[in-house]
């Protein structure tokens, strides 16, 4: 029994897990910069600006995320896809080596990566299906050339 989830789904899905943990490193980074600047007056640590990298990166992550979405290629949908999957499964992993202490990390990561998994086999099941189907286009163009015979 194969679940059947839309490639798009899981996007949403993988754009809320972004969402959450920009806000996190974001809230983070806000707090290590105002206790930064009442400790020693002015200046940047290392923790606040890394915190506000991962913030970047995942608001960026966002913005191709929601590009990606309008793309309508299956093909093209489960090459983004695979590598989605290796961004969330590698984040998982380096979290898991990183901080174990994070749990709630560690379960949304490794659910978006599971959902990004079912994802992915159920756009190779409707490729596969595709394949088989003409498009309309086809139809109309054996259907002229049945006309000239």
């Amino acid at each position: 029994m194969m679940l059947n989830i839309k490639f798009k789904h899981s996007y949403l899905i993988s754009i809320l897990t972004s969402f959450v943990i920009l806000c996190y490193f974001a809230y983070k980074g806000m707090i290590a910069y105002l206790i930064h600047k009442e400790l020693y007056g002015s200046g940047v640590d290392v923790v606040i600006t890394l915190r506000g990298i991962i913030s970047l990166i995942m608001l960026f992550f966002i913005g191709l995320q929601i590009q990606f979405l309008k793309i309508k290629d299956l093909k093209s949908q489960k090459k983004i896809l695979t590598g989605i999957f290796v961004v969330w499964t590698s984040i998982f992993f380096s979290t898991i080596i990183v901080s174990r202490e994070e749990i709630l990390f560690l379960i949304i990561t490794f659910l978006t990566s599971v959902l990004m998994l079912l994802s992915l086999f159920s756009l190779r099941k409707q490729i596969k299906e595709e394949r088989n189907t003409l498009t309309e286009k086809e139809i109309y163009l054996l259907q002229q050339l049945a006309k000239k015979k």
